[in-house]
């Protein structure tokens, strides 16, 4: 789940608009057998059905056949929408012979669409491998984007953006995790993670352990549902929010990279919060106020906009 930002802004009105049809592979050149077929990777709503696009629901309907994580929870999607395309399952533990069995008919001229159960496919599920076996074997792969849970909580998050790594699910073996907490404590740029209810708790507690109670984070949970949550602050804040009320949903956290070396300095001896709030109180821009107690005091300017966004919704 990368950057987003497209040339097609500068293109004309009717380039953005235009779509490409999901329309059979041409027989190859002898006429004899089909050409490779397409795989369609095709993002489905993380919550609202509403933001499922055009474009995905014209696909689902037209190809011969959609591969899901959960056929269940696509069923519903499906019969939502009045969408009777056959469906079949491929997850984490779909067999080998299900997935050369997928991957002959991309071979033999079928299209195929992706789809996990919401947001991007391909994306901390086994899609990626069904992707790059088609690759492989010179199958088009065509994407069809949408909502993603990564992007979402990361535009909200009030983080910077411009640059971030997506670590997913952390290993729970205890040796493979603290390796990946210790990367992720000297990791400069903002990660984004993804966690269960039940174990959220011990996430937080893990990531103080290796980053400090300070670092700022934003938690958030039930994207796009009706009862979706942000909860920006320090990590112990965060802690103390879920240890108080009971974490439910699927949770993304975005957590804040380290400070550089230069800015990691003590300000002890300054009181942060009560500039930022004498700055808030006189009308000042969030970001100016940022850039001033930045200044002021040392601070990495990004971590200052942090504890500003924070102090703001607190006021």
């Amino acid at each position: 789940m990368a950057n987003d930002r497209s040339s097609a802004r500068r293109g004309r009105a009717e380039d953005v608009v235009r779509s490409t049809p999901a329309s059979p592979p041409p027989l190859s050149s002898s006429g004899e057998s089909p050409a490779p077929g397409v795989l369609y990777l095709v993002s489905t709503p993380i919550g609202n059905l509403e933001d499922i696009t055009a474009r995905a629901l014209r696909t689902l309907r037209e190809v011969d056949v959609i591969a899901a994580e959960d056929t269940r929870v696509t069923r519903k999607l499906l019969a939502h929408f009045d969408i009777h395309t056959p469906l079949t399952a491929y997850h984490a533990h779909t067999s080998e012979q299900r997935s050369d069995a997928l991957l002959d008919r991309l071979i033999g001229g079928a299209r195929i669409a992706v789809v996990s159960d919401a947001g991007t496919p391909a994306v901390s599920d086994p899609g990626a491998d069904l992707v790059a076996a088609a690759l492989s074997s010179g199958v088009r792969v065509e994407p069809i984007p949408g909502a993603s849970a990564v992007l979402s909580a990361l535009v909200a998050s009030g983080l910077p953006t411009g640059r971030f790594v997506f670590e997913g699910f952390l290993p729970r073996t205890k040796p493979d995790r603290r390796a990946r907490l210790a990367a992720i404590a000297g990791e400069r740029r903002t990660t984004v993670l993804y966690e269960a209810p039940p174990r959220i708790v011990e996430l937080l507690r893990d990531l103080i352990g290796a980053c400090g109670p300070d670092r700022p984070v934003a938690v958030a949970r039930e994207i796009t549902k009706k009862f979706e949550e942000f909860v920006r602050g320090t990590l112990t804040e965060a802690l103390q929010h879920f240890t108080a009320n009971d974490p439910r949903g699927e949770f993304v956290v975005v957590l804040a990279g380290a400070p550089e070396p230069s800015e990691a300095h003590d300000a002890a001896d300054v009181d942060i919060d009560s500039l930022i709030r004498d700055g808030l109180s006189r009308g000042t821009r969030p970001r100016d106020v940022a850039h001033q107690v930045s200044e002021i005091t040392g601070e990495s300017r990004n971590l200052v906009y942090a504890r500003v966004l924070r102090l703001r919704e607190e006021s």
